[in-house]
């Protein structure tokens, strides 16, 4: 199959209206080359190892990559998503060069070019998420290592609300605990549990094909015995209660169903929430407090935010 590239080069304040309207057109993912990327300073806590290249990136402004199949809508696929863009100028969004280019790739360059994005990156204490294409050896003798092949359709495991949840499950798991992962998504949290030792995971997701990516992730990771992956939405698949919960997931959706996980946590286990705006923060917090739960710590990264509540014992 051949895929096509469109190439959108806009403004920092457009990526979230341009993204969405490549989204709603059918993209399943999208590749932000930022130039203000170049000039950030960034954090080394956990050791991680930068180096950006230049030629990678705009010399000014944004451009969003989206990948969609050549098929015989293809230009009124295009035209809309014009269109759509366009119209962002109604409200008052800078669209900067608003420059929209379109190429031809073959499947196997589309399936392989993000994956120069992509490398052993130590997030935590403990934990080095490394993709199954890179070769790696343990810095540590307790290192931690999560081999993941996101596809194009996950993220890598190193977005803030994925590094908060791993920190925090790293503060939370205890040998033998039973864990539950409401939104597995590439099962990255999944597997960081299993491999602290938790007896049992149970990932669920919405999505079957990250049902699919997740029980190939964690066969890659070899924790197959202990996480099970299942098709389920929210809580529907859980029969029996959990040490600790996580959610990685909206803020919108963590608050439409605290009190259900309030149910499935043991009295004195934890729920960690994750994919939380700081806009949403006060508003989680209050849900979750409304709930029962009692709220044990707040991380925080970037714009984002992470939750560690306790059920009373």
């Amino acid at each position: 199959m051949k895929w096509s590239e469109l190439s959108v080069h806009t403004t920092n304040e457009a990526i979230e209206s341009v993204s969405n309207i490549l989204h709603e057109a059918g993209a399943s993912g999208v590749v932000i080359e930022d130039s203000e990327d170049l000039m950030k300073a960034r954090e080394d806590q956990f050791g991680e190892i930068w180096s950006l290249n230049p030629d990678d990136f705009p010399k000014e402004g944004v451009v969003l990559k989206a990948y969609l199949p050549v098929n015989s809508f293809l230009g009124e696929t295009v035209e809309a998503i014009k269109l759509a863009i366009n119209n962002l100028v109604a409200f008052d969004i800078n669209l900067g060069a608003n420059v929209i280019t379109i190429s031809e790739v073959n499947e196997e360059e589309w399936a392989t070019a993000w994956k120069k994005y992509y490398h052993p990156v130590k997030i935590s204490k403990r934990f080095t998420i490394v993709p199954t294409w890179e070769i790696y050896e343990p810095v540590d003798s307790d290192e931690l290592i999560i081999e993941l092949d996101p596809g194009m359709a996950f993220g890598t495991g190193t977005h803030p609300t994925t590094v908060m949840s791993l920190q925090a499950l790293e503060k939370t798991v205890k040998p033998g605990d039973r864990i539950i992962d409401v939104g597995t998504g590439s099962g990255v949290l999944s597997i960081g549990a299993a491999l602290l030792e938790a007896g049992q995971v149970h990932a669920l997701d919405l999505d079957e094909i990250a049902v699919k990516a997740a029980g190939l992730n964690v066969k890659l990771n070899k924790v197959q015995d202990t996480v099970k992956v299942v098709h389920g939405n929210l809580l529907d698949t859980v029969d029996e209660p959990g040490d600790v919960v996580v959610a990685n997931i909206l803020a919108e959706i963590i608050m439409s169903f605290t009190d259900d996980a309030f149910q499935v946590v043991k009295p004195g286990g934890r729920y960690i929430t994750s994919g939380i705006i700081t806009a949403k923060k006060t508003d989680v917090k209050n849900a979750l407090e409304a709930s029962g739960f009692i709220i044990e710590d707040v991380m925080m990264m970037e714009d984002w935010v992470t939750i560690i509540s306790k059920k009373p014992e």
